[in-house]
């Protein structure tokens, strides 16, 4: 299929080269000129802009670091809706506001085409081996369409709801996964200060009752586990700054909802100060740093 792929971060280049690598056509584009280069190299064409790159797609896979972003590509006069081919499926794996999501959803709707939020879970390693999760809301019919192309960068694909679900269960994931970041942190950092090998307590945790993902396959204490963040400086990943703006959403949609969200609010409050010391664009797994120096 011709598609159209905006955005080659830590997450969406990877993405990509697995479409790529399924044999599917790519046109690129993001605003790092470097990563459209990147791809170039994998087989992908370079679109000169984002209306270039999606002017003869059939599919249009977006993403980007933010919900302003979103409304900017997809409403803006050069952008996806204005210059998208009639009856494209658009798909966009952003974290971003359900409101935006749906508001987004809504205007490409009214202009024919097809759309489902579909952000991931998974992390960079999940991008690169192509066992991301994705979490869909839209129209079941959409879902069906962007089904095999999804299927080639993740191996599970759930459908949440309407427009706008998709983002709503993302949030709650993340927002349990920065709490659940934090928890496996204080753990290994206490048990080493009392003289345990981090390795070993982190395999006593992992077949116990503390067990949880970012234990077992994202281990935050270097020297535990490899091919994570933290066995190369915390580089690479998923940034501090994209944790605290999920974390940012997850509160957004609590006050909407007036639901008490405490953990999450004492989670981005501390990833808030984690950030400011000057760690925003390291993985977030680094904030063991921060316990490891007392703060």
């Amino acid at each position: 299929m011709r598609i159209a792929f905006l955005g080659l971060g830590n997450m969406g280049a990877p993405m990509a080269q697995n479409l790529i690598k399924a044999g599917h056509e790519l046109t690129v584009f993001d605003l790092v000129a470097a990563s459209v280069d990147k791809l170039v190299k994998d087989g992908a064409k370079a679109g000169r802009d984002a209306a270039d790159a999606v002017r003869n797609a059939e599919v249009v896979v977006t993403m980007l670091p933010s919900s302003a972003a979103v409304k900017r590509l997809y409403l803006g006069d050069g952008g996806v809706l204005a210059h998208a081919a009639a009856g494209a499926l658009l798909i966009d794996s952003s974290t971003i506001s359900p409101d935006v999501s749906r508001e987004v959803a809504t205007a490409a709707v009214a202009k024919g085409f097809a759309m489902i939020d579909a952000p991931v879970s998974g992390g960079t390693a999940g991008a690169a081996a192509g066992t991301l999760t994705f979490i869909v809301g839209g129209e079941a019919a959409a879902l069906e369409r962007a089904r095999p192309l999804l299927e080639k960068m993740g191996k599970n694909v759930f459908h949440a709801g309407a427009s706008g679900a998709g983002q709503i269960a993302k949030i709650c994931n993340n927002m349990l996964l920065g709490i659940h970041m934090l928890g496996t942190c204080e753990a290994i950092n206490l048990g080493t200060r009392l003289g345990l090998d981090p390795k070993v307590l982190s395999d006593v945790m992992a077949k116990s009752s503390g067990r949880n993902w970012s234990l077992e396959l994202y281990n935050p204490w270097p020297g535990v586990m490899e091919n994570v963040p933290a066995s190369r400086e915390y580089k690479g990943g998923f940034g501090t700054d994209l944790m605290l703006k999920d974390l940012g959403l997850s509160q957004e949609a609590s006050q909407s909802a007036g639901v008490a969200t405490p953990l999450g609010a004492l989670t981005r409050q501390l990833y808030q100060l984690h950030s400011g010391r000057g760690y925003g664009a390291l993985d977030f797994s680094s904030i063991v740093d921060a316990l490891r120096a007392g703060a």
